[in-house]
């Protein structure tokens, strides 16, 4: 084990370079709202990619995936790089997005939205959403900072002070400077998060006798964890039913999203999407990696969410790279958590505040900030069964808004009414048969009749209504500009 003086050492270091950081993004800020959550639109490509990065492969790489590839084996792998191929939807979104929200000063997704269909309920609908299905992922960052935390010093740092922890770094680096804090920090943490992972990954299979005993141990010992379905986890349906809604994260998850919006110039969301990429393959194979190592050198684990600090606690890890990984887990989670509690602010503070001051908007979203932490760290302190209900809700209740966002650039006879009716009905559906009839999220039928039902209102009642007069014609009206920067 560690000791917890030693944990608690690193993390104040760390939170000071972080405050840091944060302090000096305050210095550009400008005041207005555009600036608090977009930073101006002046982002460069390698911030804004590390920044996406360190959002989008928070906690759930280190903990959650090495925990399937310790359980399941080579399926997470496939799993992983589902969701690694659905990042390819930037490169027809990307540009669409960043042009979009530049000509009109969209601030959040769910505005831009809105204003296609020309009616703030879509917006209202959008941000409602997001609201409800991304909770669940902020109590898995914050459960996931109090299981390594604890885990990986013999419980001498308790749940509660982990929670507090992750809690009081995320509302900090928010706070100080919006969306120029975060991202910057962001960058910071993105990079501890890969050399750490890097640096432990390569002592782990040096303990084991480098990477050809490493290979040899794997396949003599793990055969059955490198086919698939393997000890029986990656069945066709789970598969089915974790891939699906990962497919279409990019798009589906406005924290994620709302990034296409902070960038300067194309040049630079070019920069973004290779950075994010680059950075998605190597953590992907890494995290897998590492849950095999751990099936070597932390074997019968009854709880494979313990992986990780099982492995850190191994022996095999010198103190120092283990502190420095817990660190980056530690990065991984906060980031994730600040990233959507500031798009959840934009939303509340341009979606049902839209005719309020610059001002009053900024201390709105500040205010949400706060309540998103509070409230996911309260739920990550509770053991009840309703934290697993709602962490199976998320992923399929994002997917809702998927069809609406699809076809706001693609269909012009698409309608506020099928938006509302596709985004309303998808989410009653994935609140009713995963709240009510306690559908698992392993279970590929939550997936896909969410998904299948918000198609098929979207399509129907689109048809059978009439486009807004106010409606904004993204298709038409950006066609020009698409062709003038080469987007497909």
């Amino acid at each position: 084990m560690l000791a917890a003086s030693t944990i608690w050492g690193a993390i104040a270091l760390f939170a000071l370079f972080g405050a840091f950081v944060a302090w000096r993004a305050t210095r550009a800020n400008t005041g207005t709202a555009e600036d608090y959550y977009l930073g101006g639109r002046s982002i460069g490509g390698v911030v804004a990619g590390l920044s996406y990065a360190a959002t989008t492969y928070s906690a759930f790489m280190l903990v959650v995936l090495t925990g399937l590839t310790y359980r399941g084996g080579i399926g997470a792998l496939g799993f992983e790089l589902i969701y690694f191929a659905g990042l390819s939807l930037l490169v027809i979104f990307a540009p669409r997005f960043w042009l979009a929200a530049k000509r009109w000063g969209f601030i959040s997704p769910a505005e831009m939205l809105g204003a296609r269909y020309g009616s703030v309920w879509v917006a209202r609908a959008a941000a409602l959403v997001a609201l409800v299905f991304l909770m669940p992922y902020c109590t898995t960052q914050m459960a996931g900072i109090g299981l390594l935390l604890s885990g990986v010093t013999g419980g001498e740092i308790s749940l509660f002070q982990a929670v507090a922890t992750g809690a009081l770094l995320a509302a900090v680096w928010t706070l100080f400077a919006g969306l120029r804090s975060v991202a910057w920090t962001d960058a910071v943490q993105a990079v501890v998060m890969l050399v750490s992972a890097v640096l432990a990954i390569g002592f782990a299979v040096a303990a084991i006798g480098g990477w050809g005993a490493f290979a040899r141990l794997t396949m003599e010992t793990q055969a059955d964890r490198l086919s698939v379905p393997g000890p029986g986890l990656w069945s066709l349906n789970t598969f089915v039913a974790l891939s699906l809604p990962w497919f279409f994260f990019a798009i589906s998850n406005p924290q994620v999203s709302q990034r296409l919006f902070i960038l300067r110039d194309m040049a630079a969301m070019r920069r973004m999407i290779f950075w994010v990429l680059g950075f998605g393959l190597a953590f992907t194979v890494i995290a897998v990696t590492w849950g095999f190592a751990a099936l070597h050198l932390a074997p019968g684990l009854e709880n494979t969410a313990t992986a990780t600090p099982a492995l850190l606690t191994s022996g095999a890890i010198p103190a120092p790279v283990a502190v420095l990984l817990i660190l980056g887990i530690l990065a991984a989670a906060v980031s994730t958590l600040d990233s959507i509690a500031l798009t959840l602010g934009a939303m509340v503070a341009r979606d049902m505040m839209r005719d309020a001051r610059p001002a009053t908007q900024i201390a709105a979203g500040r205010i949400v900030v706060i309540l998103v932490i509070l409230f996911a760290g309260m739920f990550a302190l509770q053991k009840v069964q309703i934290v697993d209900q709602l962490a199976a809700l998320s992923a399929a209740g994002l997917m809702v808004t998927v069809p609406a966002t699809i076809g706001a650039f693609f269909w012009r006879r698409a309608t506020a009414a099928g938006a509302l009716a596709s985004i309303g009905g998808g989410a009653a559906l994935a609140v009713w048969m995963s709240m009510i009839k306690g559908v698992s999220v392993f279970n590929p039928v939550l997936a896909l009749s969410v998904g299948g039902v918000s198609v098929a209102l979207y399509v129907v009642v689109s048809l059978v209504t009439r486009p807004r007069a106010s409606a904004l014609d993204f298709k038409g009206e950006l066609a020009d500009d698409l062709a003038r920067v080469n987007a497909w």
